[in-house]
């Protein structure tokens, strides 16, 4: 396929030599700030990219995105063109799979030439059917974005009367939401706001509680009532444990609310019926260190998910009279090679979504015979999810499923009669044929032993014999898995040759709890380890050489790629990192800083001179050397809230100045978006294209 732009021969030098750029790369200023603790001194040279609102960090940052704009110069055909070939592949216009909450169908659409969408609902007739009805517009997402860089709705939650619509606006990218009461009858939007709220539930018509933030750490630490008819809001519940976050919700049967605080090993929730909404919350089992648990309610009964007796979790059970965990009687057993990661509660059935074996599972039971079974997917390597779900007495349940090779797809399963009714795939406009691609699902060698899973896509045809350019993906944190996920966008990689592999490494939860424990703490680096036997395997397999390899990862993930480089920095063509999580050390020595406090049950707390002298061992910015280094293009957000922009601000000041090889080392900086990029989709897409620009030159595809 011919995909090289007349322009881009001619100025194939500058890209691989940015030192012969129109613009310099930028040399930060060193301006060096101590910091002392364990005998040990970190000294930081860049610190003062800190200043968010001192104009010479600006400036800096602008000059950093002027020098990635002067380098990519020559790509920008192969941009526009990558651009083109995605858009393409989506149908711009397009309504998304409507579903049913008390009386009403929801759903969303989308309008060639707009960003966002639309959020509307229809009302559900005599009949049980909405498509005759007059179709309600909720939110214009699009309206609300006018004038704004950055706009994004998270809660859109329609209040038991069908009246009201309480829902939440970012306006920075900082995840910073204030929430809204829209009147859906009038349109009117009430004058009763509340910033930085996290999560919202209604008890009943008039009475709503959310959840609010710390300004400084972004904890999520104060639970309030509204009274929409008093106008009365209180204080419920303070959470005071640095460690702990609250969450409110409403169960399925709308019988009860739910009010969890947790770390990530400690839980605790405090129950409320929804019928007494104003009275006291009552503590279910009191918090004990090292055990979680959380609740769901039916027939009288809680549904306790806990790892009292395992890190894979059970299920029990306890009459809301006695919660006491001597009165648990257990519903389903620990067991080793299966991870409960969920339940979900419905009239007459009982859903678990579990791991077995590193794919996600759905199995039901039937709460009146105790009959159970487990759904069964085509595929041997895909990703499946409970969909949205609301109605209680439902013999229906609605699933999303998708894989490396079958887009998203959307199901209706009846349960009496097993069988799954497809709703709804995901629309790949033009010659998409997913038979012309192939996934695998391999296992690498850990140097302890363990075999690591690895997931890839390719196009029939594609020649294995080490001549294939690979992006090699990973994340391994937080116990979060990586499942496999369909793209659209990525065929243009894969149709121009590349492999696409997914490392599913330890820190992760793919493989279960102590998967996740096997990569955290003090057993951090076995998460590094693993990524870079998955990519030594790929190379040795003959998938790919390591002039052809470039790695992909962000926020953790970019910790992930950053430790990578400085422990295999010749392993690699190329390295993209989102966000990246890299300055381990100031940032965890910092507990003024959202999430730090939090994350000492991840990383460890640099307080403790064990855990300081084993995460300085693979911070990647306290580890960068004088060596060279592979390609590096590395992005960031200036409202991030997450990973503050100044952690890879200095990770790039820092390598600039150490590297010795005439690598392009590339800093794109969002000065309008935070953690997640751009919130317009045709602007996501932008960015998509400049990535695998990057990525498509540096694996050779591009002359």
């Amino acid at each position: 396929m011919k995909i090289v732009h007349c322009a881009l021969l001619g100025a194939a030098l500058s890209f691989a030599a940015p030192a012969h750029a129109a613009v310099e790369a930028p040399a930060a200023p060193k301006k060096p700030h101590e910091t002392t603790i364990h005998g040990d001194t970190l000294t930081d040279e860049y610190f003062w990219l800190r200043e968010k609102s001192n104009p010479e960090v600006i400036r800096h940052l602008e000059t950093e995105n002027a020098y990635a704009d002067e380098v990519l110069a020559p790509l920008k055909p192969l941009r526009e063109q990558l651009y083109a070939e995605m858009l393409g592949r989506i149908k711009q216009t397009d309504l998304s799979v409507p579903y049913r909450m008390n009386g009403y169908a929801y759903y969303s659409r989308t309008v060639e030439g707009s960003q966002y969408p639309i959020l509307c609902r229809k009302k559900i007739d005599a009949q049980g059917g909405f498509e005759q009805s007059a179709e309600q517009v909720m939110l214009d997402v699009n309206q609300l974005a006018q004038g704004k860089k950055f706009m994004q709705v998270d809660v859109s939650l329609p209040s038991p009367d069908n009246r009201l619509l309480a829902y939440t606006t970012d306006e920075t990218g900082y995840r910073q939401f204030k929430l809204h009461i829209k009147n859906l009858e009038t349109g009117e939007v009430l004058p009763f706001t509340a910033e930085r709220v996290t999560s919202v539930a209604w008890a009943d018509d008039k009475t709503l509680f959310y959840v609010t933030e710390d300004a400084t750490t972004k904890r999520s630490d104060r639970l309030h009532r509204h009274e929409l008819d008093t106008g009365k809001t209180a204080l419920v519940f303070e959470e005071k444990d640095e460690l702990f976050r609250l969450e409110v919700r409403r169960d399925r049967s709308g019988q009860y609310l739910f009010a969890g605080s947790a770390s990530y090993t400690t839980s605790e929730v405090r129950f409320l019926p929804t019928a007494g909404a104003r009275g006291a919350w009552q503590v279910f089992a009191p918090r004990v260190k090292g055990r979680l648990y959380d609740l769901d309610y039916h027939g009288g009964y809680f549904y306790i998910t806990t790892d009292d007796t395992g890190r894979n979790f059970r299920i029990a059970r306890a009459k809301v009279a006695q919660p006491d965990p001597r009165h648990w009687e257990e519903v389903v057993a620990h067991r080793r090679d299966v991870t409960i990661e969920g339940v979900a509660m419905f009239k007459r059935h009982l859903v678990r979504m579990e791991r077995q074996n590193g794919l996600p599972q759905l199995h039901i039971t039937d709460l009146q015979t105790g009959a159970g079974h487990r759904l069964e997917f085509p595929e041997p390597v895909y990703n499946v999810r409970l969909a949205t779900n609301f109605e209680w007495d439902s013999g229906t349940l609605r699933y999303s499923y998708q894989s490396l090779t079958t887009p998203s797809s959307v199901y209706d399963y009846d349960i009496a009669a097993r069988k799954s009714t497809l709703l709804k795939r995901q629309e790949v406009l033009g010659n998409f044929d997913p038979e012309h691609y192939r996934a695998e699902r391999l296992h690498a060698t850990a140097p302890d032993g363990t075999r690591i899973p690895v997931s890839l896509v390719y196009r029939r045809g594609t020649r294995l014999d080490g001549s294939a350019p690979l992006l090699l993906y990973g994340y391994g944190s937080y116990g979060i898995s990586t499942n496999v996920s369909f793209s659209s966008s990525r065929l243009s990689l894969l149709d121009r040759g590349a492999i696409f592999a997914i490392a599913h490494i330890r820190g992760g939860g793919d493989l279960g709890k102590t998967w996740h424990d096997d990569g955290k703490l003090l057993k951090k680096k076995n998460t590094f380890t693993d990524f870079i036997a998955a990519a030594e395997f790929l190379v040795n397999k003959k998938y790919t050489s390591q002039d052809r390899l470039v790695a992909m990862g962000g926020s953790a993930g970019g910790l992930l790629v950053g430790a990578v480089a400085n422990m295999r920095p010749d392993l690699f063509k190329a390295i993209v990192s989102h966000v990246p999580f890299v300055d381990v050390m100031n940032t965890m020595l910092d507990a003024s800083l959202p999430l730090t406090v939090g994350e000492y049950e991840e990383w460890g707390n640099p307080n403790d001179k064990t855990y300081y002298d084993y995460m300085k061992s693979y911070s990647p910015y306290d580890n960068l050397k004088r060596t060279a280094y592979p390609a590096m293009l590395v992005r960031t957000g200036l409202n991030d809230s997450q990973v503050m922009y100044w952690e890879p601000a200095k990770y790039v000041a820092r390598l600039r100045s150490m590297k010795t090889d005439g690598n392009p080392l590339l800093f794109v900086v969002n000065m309008g978006a935070g953690h997640g990029g751009s919130s317009g989709r045709y602007d996501q897409l932008k960015e998509t294209a400049l990535d695998y620009a990057f990525v498509l030159k540096e694996m050779g595809l591009v002359k």
